[in-house]
């Protein structure tokens, strides 16, 4: 179901005769409480267990596909002029992913997440697009784009990036100690490194444009 959800909003959104806003209305309205009841169910589960230490298990498989369904939403959202809730839950709750991300789930689904934070953060509506302004002129997209910072900058914070592997095996952020009884030689994965200096960066970016006073922004 997860896997055919997404495969329609993409197939919609490539599909430049149709009206896509109303298809895509007609479609997420009545899955709007769903989605975002499946996204707390989904992402606020234990992932400790042992039915996701293989990146080939069932458990990690629908995981993935979740992700998918996430990124759709997100790339549909550029549609819709009042994006729906199950649009925006990635901004407003991505407390969940930050917590994932630095759970013991297998390396493929930490570089999903953290490549989904990426585009999170680069996504600009069809007026901030056009505008090409520094400041986004969506007031929905202002209050998700702030609630995201938000919690990014709070995890950063709390040393959060030094849980994050830069590798499937033994490279971590600001080391590049080898794991105990790791005698491989693996790199830094730098495709992970770049997406999550710029999560960080335009987090605080767009907290600095954001902020009150000085003192705040300090």
């Amino acid at each position: 179901c997860l896997w055919t959800l997404a495969a329609i909003l993409k197939e919609t959104l490539k599909d430049a005769l149709v009206p896509r806003a109303g298809i895509l209305k007609k479609l997420l309205a009545p899955l709007d409480a769903v989605l975002e009841g499946f996204y707390n169910a989904i992402l606020l589960h234990h992932f400790d267990s042992h039915h996701y230490t293989s990146p080939y298990s069932e458990a990690t498989n629908n995981l993935i596909s979740f992700i998918d369904l996430l990124e759709a939403l997100l790339a549909s959202r550029i549609e819709l002029e009042l994006p729906l809730r199950c649009q925006r839950i990635l901004f407003l709750k991505v407390s969940s992913v930050l917590n994932l991300i630095s759970s013991s789930i297998p390396y493929v689904i930490k570089k999903k997440l953290i490549l989904l934070l990426k585009k999170c953060v680069l996504y600009k509506s069809k007026e901030d697009a056009e505008s090409r302004s520094l400041f986004l002129q969506t007031p929905s997209l202002c209050e998700d784009m702030l609630a995201l910072s938000n919690a990014v900058l709070q995890v950063v914070n709390l040393a959060w990036l030094n849980q994050i592997p830069l590798s499937g095996k033994s490279s971590y952020f600001g080391s590049s100690e080898a794991a105990p009884g790791d005698d491989s030689q693996g790199g830094s994965d730098q495709t992970v490194l770049r997406a999550l200096s710029l999560v960080v960066l335009k987090a605080l970016e767009f907290k600095i444009y954001n902020s009150a006073g000085e003192a705040e922004i300090k």
